[in-house]
Formats: C-alpha cells, sequence, structure tokens
C-alpha cells in the first residue's frame, strides 16, 4: 500500500481536489439555476457585461468546441485517465511541472467524464467571461496544466541549452529545476 501511495499520491490528491471542487460547483450551479439561467450578486452588477454565472450544457470538448462529440470524448477521457495513470510513476520526482500538469490534466479530464457519464453526454459549463465560450472548473485545469506542462518544456529546455553550452553549469541548472 504504501508504494502505491508513493507512486500516486501526488496525482490522486491533486487530481481528486480538482473534481472535487469541480462536481462541487456544478452541483450548486445545476441546483440553483435553471438551464440557460444567469446569476451575479446585484452589488456586481456592473460586472456583468464581462462576467457571469450561466448553467448552460455542453457536448463537445473544452469551451464548446465539437459539439455532439460526446461519446468521442467520453472515451477520449478514459484513454486518457489510462495513459496518465500508467505514465505518472515513470516521471521522476524532481519534474514537479510535468507531475502538476499530469495531475491538473488528470482531475479535470474525470470531472467532465463523470458529467458526461451521468448526464446523458452533456457536461456542466458555468463560467461566462465577455465573448469567450462558457466554461467549468475541469475545463480550467485541463488548459491550465497545459500552460504548466509547455512552461516545464520550456525551462527544461533551456536548462539543457546551458548545461551544453557550459558543462559546469548543469549542476545547477538541474538544482533549479528541481526548486
Amino acid at each position: 500500500m504504501k508504494s502505491v501511495f508513493e507512486k500516486y499520491g501526488f496525482l490522486f490528491s491533486v487530481a481528486g481536489l480538482i473534481v472535487l471542487l469541480d462536481q462541487w460547483t456544478k452541483t450548486l450551479v445545476r441546483t440553483s439555476l435553471p438551464l440557460g439561467g444567469t446569476w451575479l450578486p446585484e452589488s456586481l452588477g456592473w460586472v456583468a457585461p464581462y462576467a457571469r454565472i450561466v448553467n448552460w450544457h455542453n457536448t463537445g470538448a473544452a469551451f464548446g468546441m465539437f459539439q455532439s462529440g460526446s461519446m468521442i470524448f467520453t472515451v477520449l477521457a478514459f484513454i486518457v485517465t489510462g495513459v496518465i495513470i500508467y505514465y505518472f510513476p515513470q516521471v521522476e520526482r524532481s519534474d514537479w511541472t510535468l507531475r502538476l500538469a499530469m495531475s491538473m490534466q488528470l482531475g479535470g479530464a474525470i470531472g467532465n467524464l463523470i458529467d458526461r457519464l451521468l448526464h446523458d453526454g452533456r457536461v456542466t459549463d458555468f463560467i461566462s467571461v465577455g465573448t469567450f465560450p462558457v466554461f467549468n472548473v475541469a475545463d480550467s485545469s485541463i488548459s491550465v496544466g497545459t500552460v504548466v506542462l509547455l512552461l516545464g518544456v520550456y525551462l527544461q529546455e533551456r536548462a539543457a541549452k546551458r548545461a551544453k553550452a557550459d558543462p559546469g553549469e548543469s549542476n545547477r541548472a538541474s538544482e533549479v529545476i528541481s526548486e
């Protein structure tokens, strides 16, 4: 049991928190607003043209892309989940950006997968900002996880270039990445 926790503790802790927050906020929206309904505190009425909470369904991917692709995205979520769970123990503990990115993407994938399985292929979206498509916590987690992944790749490539240019620098570069 200790070995499983050592391998997956971080992954399941971060992903679990994201799933809990995602499902809690979606349930709150579904029970408090009718489909298509909008909410914004009166004291923040000036924000209404820019941001609001709405109850909206999505059968496509994040941010309303590829509508009516629910079955494809359900299968894809299962595949992504399996790949992340398989690959995660192989990632070095010092590679915190990849570990965090994978955890966030797993949490987002599972959060939206739960909706698809429990709500006839529909995902509840509720965050509406300007003219940007309506999204949810899971969508945000997947997107931020992708940014963290790209940032990590950039930092590693930068450290590798420095190490190649100055071999004595490689020890210091790897210490910076692992901090």
